[in-house]
């Protein structure tokens, strides 16, 4: 079964199939957090190592660096932040940004194997991102838009992630290196939303045979009670293929499911991770941290972020 390999320069992780579903840490990203963008235009980085810290003691395994600030120098903010998070922490990082100088910058600085957040299908988005993945040896998530826009058809989708894992394997980068995003939207706008990405989580994991993350959050977008919402959806993309997501594990609702769900698909080997967490004395659900809410916010490659600052 495919295994992608992640690594910082002392730990690495591997997302695969048979392997419990990996947590990446979303909250390193000043899209609508305005103080967050004001502390990094300013050079201020104590709350990107406070989130960093924060989220891994909640036992994110890898984290997400976004940079994206109107108007600054966003391939410099994001060399700076990711060299400031491995300083402070050990496990391996998403580079995310839409801007391809940005993703260079923060490659150059990064000690072990990224993984570059992201590339879609359009050829000249392709053409610059993939160079820069096989250049450095790294990762990459492919997000299932291209020119067209987002389709609604899970067939659509699938077809432009099979056209960035062929154009990818042109460029020598093998198909264990392609994390496919099948782009989650609200599902309180598009109501078989939740349906199109179980469908195609499927055929990626059968046909294509690709790891697959998601930003979780978007799922539950504008609904009440939202981290359930999102906790149920991780829980069933996890029973139909999904191995990753982009997500906050300071949630313990969230949290919790992507726990259960390892357990239930037998990727908790003797429940050792769940009883370690939830017996006396242990973490359990009911320490979860921050509210929710907040408008969507950008990621690399045309995806939303919805989640709380």
């Amino acid at each position: 079964m495919t295994e992608t390999i992640i690594s910082s320069a002392t730990k690495e992780v591997v997302i695969g199939f048979n392997r419990p579903f990996v947590m990446i840490g979303e909250r390193i990203n000043p899209t609508g957090r305005k103080l967050l963008a004001a502390e990094m235009k300013e050079g201020n980085f104590d709350r990107v190592s406070a989130d960093a810290i924060a989220q891994v003691a909640a036992g994110a395994q890898m984290l997400d660096v976004n940079a994206g600030i109107p108007l600054a120098d966003e391939p410099a903010l994001l060399a700076q932040a990711i060299q400031l998070v491995q300083s402070v922490t050990d496990v391996p990082l998403s580079i995310d940004s839409s801007i391809v100088e940005a993703l260079e910058a923060g490659c150059a600085v990064y000690q072990g194997k990224p993984l570059i957040n992201s590339v879609t299908g359009e050829d000249e988005q392709m053409e610059r991102v993939l160079p820069l993945v096989k250049k450095y040896g790294a990762a990459v998530v492919a997000i299932s838009n291209d020119e067209t826009g987002i389709s609604e058809d899970p067939d659509v989708r699938f077809a432009v992630a099979q056209k960035i894992v062929n154009r990818a394997a042109d460029h020598g980068i093998p198909s264990s290196d392609i994390v496919v995003d099948p782009l989650v939207m609200p599902i309180g706008a598009m109501g078989q939303a939740g349906r199109q990405v179980f469908t195609l989580l499927r055929r990626l994991q059968t046909e294509l045979k690709v790891n697959t993350t998601c930003g979780a959050s978007n799922v539950s977008f504008g609904l009440p009670n939202r981290h359930v919402i999102t906790g149920t959806f991780l829980s069933m993309a996890i029973s139909n293929g999904m191995t990753s997501a982009i997500m906050s594990p300071l949630h313990g609702e969230v949290k919790a499911a992507v726990k259960a769900a390892d357990v239930l698909m037998g990727h908790d080997q003797d429940c050792g991770a769940w009883i370690s967490e939830n017996r006396e004395g242990g973490q359990t659900a009911s320490g979860s941290a921050e509210g929710g809410g907040g408008a969507p916010k950008r990621r690399g490659g045309r995806r939303a972020r919805v989640e709380g600052s």
